[in-house]
């Protein structure tokens, strides 16, 4: 793999240059080891992990010998290369050590030569030069420098001198076993805290997520520098992992390095995330096969959630140990007794002997209750862990049935306390898939899009812990309506169980909210909730996207869509439970899902739905639209009252707007359209902003147009919008009978916010608006930007469905395709080349997917019927739209 000698040979023959020699001889060597890898995988990973670094050794050992250096220097591999390991593109972490006594003539101009020696070989290295109190002075100030400086090894030069390092870094003078063992692990919450807190991202990262390998490395780091341990192994020796873990992380270990390696391979860079791309090529280089259950690239990810969580739950039990061996070795133990099954021993539930569970099976959930509302006790301690582990075989069906089982989880449902947070520890343990067995059918289900950000079980967990976190005051201002709600609630375990339950059928096929509903029915009758109770839980799971479709899809300012929700809802309390639901989620699908927009959308449709259940209309009864119009007018002129308009002036625009503009609008709505226009008196497009909202925390910016109409004003006026990065949930087009056209978008920005704080984005979005209205066709070609990387990657072929709904007066076009810059000026530019005016229109953008509605006419304002037509608009739309990924692409 490296001959040495011959190298050296080469390099005293002085005919070609030494670092050609050098790097012939390394691309050799490690083109050696990739092949070795893709012929024989897994199976020889350590050895080819430890080759690569034994063959940098070699390499790195001839290269320093080509330079000047006085007695007192070292090279030295710190950090993953300290440790002999080294996958085909990590960095190669060196430190070039230095005795106090050399004075910096006789190696600083040795040293800046050796690093350029290795730049120009194209090494990617991590490179420092310090004197041996410069590694001092930093150490003592820096964890992560003083963590590499303890996973080191001589490579070649004076090797006392690190020796002397890593025993002063043991001591106190450079840190205390208590700091470093703090540091190391806020190091690690912080780390985690910045992955969400979860193994179970979708496109996790090997190193740092939950779970990963940093997680390993922070139990190897804190045992080396407290115990002296040199290897995984000695902890067994110090009884501080059981063999069967042990067995356990070295498998790990190997799995994640064989993802590792041949993630660089494809990439041909250092690469540690397992973006979805790469998820796909690795599935299928690690031979997994589609079959109807999953799709590779899903069998393939859920091994590795698997391990991961596996091994996150091995990392807390292992650092719960160090915690009292370090934190507590010198303090007494604080004991309190609990039952004669348990005892709290410094915090931590244990069991009072090892056979409590093979005994009474029935304390398996028991501790998990005593975990959530015993003020004393913290976590499981690990040993109890341990045993609930190896004998959760013992639930089985029987054990599900027992009537003290069922309570004792009903009473953790009801813990006033850590509810959640105890039902991800039963679910890290496995004993919540023991429990419910329906719920290890979605443990580590990816779901391959970009809507979820995180597997099915994952998602369920955190849609639990947000309705649980709805009871503080925390969210209060983040989510004022769910949080009052939550309160009035008669029976908040009702929530929870439908949340534990709206997603556990998916994967199984057919509808996963019918599925689910009639599995939650079979939970509910286990653990003897009356028929009121069961009926309830199983409506809100087959019913838990009803309400974000509805508010999301369908034309909530439309009286006729409130009072069919409303019969669908029943009473208030139905809307109640389901609003908190729908809210919680939303929220834990994917947080960035959760903007101000669909904050107003829920609250709008909660609220007029509440209005009418409270004030008990008769739903059958079709709706007086004579008199809510005439309403709107009245409460619309008593606002106008005060700015003084000229009454003729205002019935004459109202003339103009037609009944559905009034049956849509509220009052104030009407009131603000109606100054600004009459306000208006220069012959030019009226374009404002304003903000949009119920509170400070909902809501969007909305553009006002009116100006008058001509063909393509609602491309151009997407193309604008687009341009500036602010994005469209909200369109409403009204062509007025006097040739106008009053349009209404309501936007945000990229993080999801008005533009209240953005006074330049305001003005130069009016400027051009204003620009772009009196020259429209100069505008709508102009979106040209780049189609981000997972939109392409998540392309989907164009879906377009035009219907035409009894008793309106428009056709409805439904449109589901891929999300990409500039989609509703292309859509627009359609519209326009086949004559068509768009009505109204509800934006809507779920990950890379886009379901868009659209309400349309023909020029006359008449619903379109013809059926050819509505087949070549159909075709135009998709040609449209599904070409244009092909070009970005």
């Amino acid at each position: 793999m490296f001959d040495s000698e011959q190298v050296k040979a080469d390099i005293q023959a002085q005919q070609v240059p030494v670092t050609s020699i050098l790097k012939q001889a390394l691309n050799a060597g490690t083109d050696h080891l990739d092949e070795l890898f893709r012929a024989t995988q897994h199976e020889r990973i350590v050895e080819l992990v430890y080759a690569r670094a034994w063959l940098t050794d070699r390499f790195l050992y001839l290269l320093w010998h080509q330079f000047n250096w006085p007695p007192g220097a070292a090279l030295i591999a710190v950090g993953g290369y300290g440790r002999g390991e080294l996958h085909p593109h990590s960095d190669i972490d060196l430190l070039v050590l230095i005795d106090d006594q050399e004075a910096p003539e006789t190696w600083e101009h040795s040293a800046q030569q050796f690093v350029t020696a290795l730049w120009d070989l194209g090494a990617v290295i991590g490179s420092s030069v310090r004197t041996y109190k410069e590694c001092q002075e930093q150490a003592r100030g820096d964890i992560t420098i003083a963590t590499n400086l303890i996973e080191s090894r001589t490579i070649t030069g004076k090797s006392p001198l690190r020796r002397q390092l890593f025993r002063w870094l043991m001591t106190d003078d450079a840190w205390t076993d208590e700091a470093f063992y703090k540091a190391r692990v806020k190091a690690q919450q912080e780390r985690h805290k910045r992955t969400n807190e979860t193994e179970y991202n979708l496109e996790p990262n090997l190193k740092t997520s939950p779970g990963g390998l940093r997680d390993i490395q922070t139990i190897t780091w804190i045992g080396k520098r407290h115990f002296g341990l040199r290897y995984m192994r000695d902890l067994y020796q110090h009884d501080f992992i059981t063999e069967d873990e042990l067995g356990f992380f070295y498998r790990a270990i190997d799995y994640l390095w064989t993802i590792r390696y041949a993630l660089h391979l494809q990439n041909k860079r250092p690469e540690d995330r397992l973006l979805f791309d790469q998820q796909r090529k690795l599935a299928a280089a690690f031979d997994y096969q589609d079959n109807d259950k999953a799709l590779a690239v899903e069998q393939f990810m859920r091994k590795y959630y698997r391990v991961a969580m596996r091994l996150a739950e091995l990392n807390q039990t292992l650092l719960q140990l160090f915690d009292q061996a370090i934190l507590r070795a010198n303090l007494p133990d604080v004991i309190v007794h609990v039952n004669r099954r348990f005892e709290i021993r410094n915090g931590l539930l244990e069991t009072k002997h090892d056979k409590v569970f093979l005994q009474q099976p029935f304390a398996l959930m028991e501790a998990y209750v005593i975990l959530a509302q015993h003020p004393d006790c913290s976590a499981i301690g690990a040993a109890t862990q341990r045993l609930i582990r190896s004998h959760r075989p013992l639930m089985d069906a029987k054990l599900r049935k027992d009537i003290r089982v069922n309570s004792l989880f009903m009473e953790l449902l009801r813990s006033p306390k850590r509810m959640s947070h105890t039902l991800i520890d039963m679910q890290r343990i496995g004993l919540l898939a023991c429990y419910l067995p329906a719920f290890s059918h979605i443990t580590g289900q990816m779901q391959h899009d970009l809507f979820h950000i995180y597997t099915v079980d994952a998602h369920t967990m955190k849609v639990v812990k947000r309705m649980r976190e709805m009871l503080l005051s925390r969210d209060r201002e983040r989510f004022p309506l769910a949080t009052r709600i939550v309160h009035e609630l008669p029976k908040i375990e009702l929530l929870y169980i439908a949340g534990l339950y709206h997603d556990i059928a998916k994967g199984k096929g057919g509808d996963h909210s019918k599925l689910g509903a009639e599995e939650v029915k079979d939970f509910c009758l286990q653990h003897h909730l009356g028929q009121w109770d069961t009926n309830l839980v199983s409506w809100l799971v087959r019913n838990h996207l009803l309400m974000s479709m509805t508010a999301q899809k369908r034309d909530i300012g439309s009286p006729e869509v409130i009072y069919e929700f409303a019969a669908l809802m029943g009473d208030e309390l139905h809307l109640d439970y389901l609003y908190v639901m729908t809210v919680c989620d939303i929220y834990a699908t994917n947080p960035e899902l959760w903007n101000n927009w669909r904050a107003s959308l829920l609250r709008q449709l909660y609220t007029e739905t509440n209005r009418v259940l409270r004030l008990g209309l008769d739903l059958d009864t079709p709706i007086d639209h004579d008199s809510l119009i005439e309403q709107t007018q009245i409460d619309a002129r008593k606002l106008l009252l005060e700015k003084r308009l000229n009454p003729a002036a205002v019935q004459n625009l109202w003339n103009q707007l037609g009944d559905d503009y009034f049956i849509r609008e509220r009052a104030a709505t009407v009131a603000w359209h109606t100054r600004l226009i009459i306000s208006h008196q220069v012959d030019t497009p009226l374009v404002t902003i304003s903000e949009y909202s119920f509170n400070d925390f909902e809501g969007g910016s909305q553009i006002f147009v009116y100006t008058k109409d001509q063909p393509n004003l609602f491309a151009a006026m997407c193309a604008i919008i687009g341009q500036l990065n602010l994005n469209i949930f909200d369109a409403r087009i009204i062509t007025t009978d006097d040739g106008y056209s009053m349009d209404t978008f309501v936007v945000l920005d990229q993080e999801g916010q008005t533009l209240d704080a953005t006074v330049e984005i305001r003005q130069k979005l009016q400027e051009k608006l204003t620009q772009a209205l009196q020259h429209p066709k100069d505008f709508a070609y102009l979106v040209q930007q780049r189609t981000p990387r997972l939109h392409k990657l998540f392309a989907i072929p164009t879906q377009v469905n035009i219907t035409n709904p009894e008793g309106f007066s428009w056709t409805r076009v439904e449109l589901i395709c891929s999300d990409r810059p500039g989609l509703l000026a292309q859509v627009g530019l359609v519209f326009m080349r086949m004559g068509i005016s768009i009505q109204k229109a509800k934006i809507q953008s779920m990950g890379e997917r886009v379901e868009d509605v659209f309400f349309i006419t023909d020029m006359d304002g008449e619903r379109i019927t013809d059926l050819e037509f509505v087949q070549c608009l159909q075709e135009q739309i998709s040609s449209e739209l599904d070409s244009h990924i092909n070009q970005t692409q």
